[in-house]
């Protein structure tokens, strides 16, 4: 398992503690510049960066941009903040995956991590998902339309790939909480419409329609399995 970047350097002491006691090996950085020089090298894949937005916001959401920037920009990220600093999110999705209030409950926290760590069906050698145009890779998490690559979050990848494994069926915003992010999540549906939205950009206007919103229940990945 590749060390946790945390920021800030030194970050808070509840939060050093719960990754310790938690038994997670970690690496402070101190700005977007630490976190290239820290770099593992493979790469941060496989590896996960938790940001404490709660004292420096601004260079937070740098580190934040500066990673989505780079070619591995599926690395799970989870941002802590206060509930003071909610609205700081609007607009600003595409920067994380998942987000913890502060003051956190570590079981909490530790919940969230190992989410992103270990997520249930994690992919198998060499299996593919496909649907019409679109190709998912489960052992590389790539993604691909039409022949053409597209740039997905962690989470992104983790929708798309619930979705598109159960073509044809209907799947309320809960359901999809509980299966895709694993828990309770703060959001809400908020955050299930918020990622439909950002994939159904990224899969393009001729292909953005492979999403489906079943009004007043969900979302469907494909066509009815009672279409005819």
């Amino acid at each position: 398992m590749e060390p946790i970047a945390v920021f800030p350097s030194p970050p808070p002491s509840e939060l050093a503690r719960t990754l310790d006691l938690a038994d997670y090996t970690w690496k402070p950085i101190a700005d977007e510049f630490e976190i290239v020089r820290t770099e593992p090298d493979d790469g941060w894949a496989g590896a996960i960066v938790c940001l404490d937005a709660v004292a420096n916001a601004d260079e937070g959401w740098s580190i934040c941009r500066a990673l989505r920037r780079r070619d591995d920009a599926a690395v799970p990220l989870l941002l802590l903040l206060r509930g003071n600093q909610l609205d700081e999110l609007e607009m600003r999705d595409e920067l994380f995956d998942d987000f913890c209030l502060s003051p956190f409950h570590p079981r909490e926290l530790e919940a969230r991590l190992r989410h992103l760590f270990n997520h249930e069906g994690a992919p198998g050698s060499g299996d593919l998902v496909e649907y019409g145009p679109l190709v998912l890779n489960l052992e590389t998490y790539e993604a691909v339309v039409d022949g053409h690559p597209i740039d997905l979050t962690y989470m992104e990848y983790e929708l798309l790939k619930f979705l598109a494994g159960h073509p044809g069926r209907v799947f309320t915003r809960e359901v999809l909480l509980n299966r895709v992010w694993g828990y309770e999540y703060y959001g809400g549906a908020r955050t299930v419409d918020v990622h439909v939205r950002r994939l159904r950009s990224k899969l393009g206007e001729e292909n953005a329609n492979l999403i489906q919103t079943v009004r007043s229940v969900g979302y469907r990945f494909g066509q009815s399995r009672w279409s005819t």
